[in-house]
């Protein structure tokens, strides 16, 4: 006989365990089936084991600037191994948790391959067993995207980078995004020679220009060696390690290279043609605000959609498919104003519209900018420089937009993003009072319009 389910969930990550519990605390007969590890990207091989990693590396800057306080730390050294391990240990447990909270809500979880047979039918594989299901919430998150060049199966990728068994002494970053950001910063502060190729002219496309030019030169300063224009045609084995052969005809040598030039949904394989569930270019599950696909029946959340690729997103869009389906409250997920961070050294907070988008959505803003060397490097002599900037809205004077660039940026984002969707103005920020001595009083302490310089003749706007 074939079983039966309300819901099946296939992936078991942030977005879709969440869902699953839910689901399940609404009395739902719930499966989920997960054919790596529970817990997904985010906390196997994203977030959580980064977040280690950039805690790691910044160590290393810190002992530097400790010198200028009166502290000595010599004879410092870094353990990978140890690293690693600690990593590990962490990453267990986390996933236990979350087979634990599946186990206590009911969920019967499946560790294999789960792929669509057809609108209501869900094939386990290599078990070959049949599910009929009233709904399918498809989790299956994003996986790094192949370029195909020659000798790519040389080089690793976010997924292979957690688990090195040494650490390189000199890799290659090929990307720009976040992702590669990150581990070029990682990399060079547990002090690796790090070289970081980007076939455009600043890191971090989509993010606000100033925001760009700002992580770009600090990543410099961290002393990444940054190629811009440029594409690895060829990387080929040698002697002594690996040849990366560039587009421009520059051959670099290294021991290690690191694919990050994005992520796609991980759709390959899933069976969607059978279940006639429509997809976008690239893979990614079209869904309605709902979560729904064409299918009545079959769902999506989360990075194999094509919304915004962040796991509280995913585990918020979880939540309103589990209230709406199974909870009687029906309700979506509002994907605007998002926050953002981007873990280098310093690191990256940003929610709502950059310059740019802000200009061609409302015409006329007002932009106030601020760049400085915080406090703290006056004595430890560091040359990092922290970047704030407000984006407001001129007819009303609604803040539209925050980006910040520094050691708190994360953390500080968080709470600008809670004033930004509030839809505050800059006079309601300007009547907050500064705590002093902070960075992060500079946000409330910027009064002066920044106004661009005037063009040269011929000069575009």
């Amino acid at each position: 006989m074939q079983e039966h389910v309300d819901l099946f969930v296939i992936g078991a990550g942030s977005g879709g365990v969440r869902a699953a519990r839910m689901s399940a605390q609404y009395g739902a007969k719930v499966a989920i089936a997960e054919e790596y590890r529970i817990g997904g990207t985010c906390v196997i091989r994203g977030c959580v084991p980064k977040k280690f990693m950039v805690y790691a590396s910044a160590y290393g800057q810190g002992f530097e600037e400790a010198k200028g306080y009166g502290w000595q730390a010599d004879n410092v050294r870094f353990d990978w191994k140890a690293l690693i391990a600690a990593k590990d240990m962490e990453i267990d447990r986390l996933s236990g948790i979350y087979r634990r909270n599946l186990g206590n809500a009911g969920v019967e979880m499946f560790e294999e391959r789960a792929e669509l047979a057809g609108p209501d039918t869900v094939r386990l594989v290599p078990s070959g067993r049949i599910i009929k299901c009233d709904k399918i919430l498809i989790a299956t998150g994003g996986t790094p995207r192949a370029l195909g060049f020659a000798g790519e199966e040389h080089t690793i990728t976010s997924n292979e980078v957690f688990h090195l068994p040494e650490i390189p002494n000199h890799i290659v970053i090929n990307g720009g995004g976040y992702i590669a950001c990150e581990f070029a910063s990682i990399f060079a502060g547990l002090g690796v020679k790090t070289c970081l190729i980007y076939r455009r002219d600043l890191v971090l496309r989509g993010f606000d220009d100033d925001v760009r030019t700002h992580a770009h030169n600090e990543l410099i300063r961290q002393g990444v060696q940054v190629i811009t224009h440029a594409n690895i045609d060829a990387v080929k084995k040698t002697d002594a390690g690996l040849a990366v052969h560039l587009d421009t005809g520059v051959i670099l040598d290294c021991d290690q290279v690191m694919m990050a030039t994005g992520r796609v949904p991980a759709t390959d394989g899933l069976g969607l043609d059978a279940a006639g569930v429509n997809t976008a270019r690239g893979g990614a599950v079209m869904v309605d605000d709902f979560g729904q696909t064409n299918v009545p029946s079959v769902f999506a959340v989360g990075d194999v959609t094509d919304r915004i690729s962040l796991t509280p997103v995913a585990i918020r869009e979880g939540a309103a498919f589990a209230d709406s389906e199974f909870g009687g409250r029906r309700h979506s997920f509002d994907h605007k104003d998002v926050a953002s961070a981007v873990f280098t050294q310093p690191p990256v907070g940003s929610v709502g519209l950059s310059e740019h988008e802000a200009r061609e959505k409302y015409g006329q803003i007002d932009i106030y900018k601020s760049s400085f060397r915080p406090m703290r490097h006056t004595v430890s002599g560091s040359a990092e420089k922290y970047m704030m900037k407000l984006v407001v809205r001129t007819e009303d004077q609604v803040m539209v937009g925050v980006h910040l660039i520094t050691d708190a940026a994360p953390e500080i984002i968080q709470v600008a993003a809670i004033a930004v969707k509030a839809g505050l103005t800059k006079a309601e920020w300007d009547e907050t009072c500064a705590v002093h001595p902070t960075a992060a009083e500079e946000l409330v302490l910027m009064r002066e319009k920044f106004v661009p310089p005037p063009l040269e003749d011929g000069e575009a706007v």
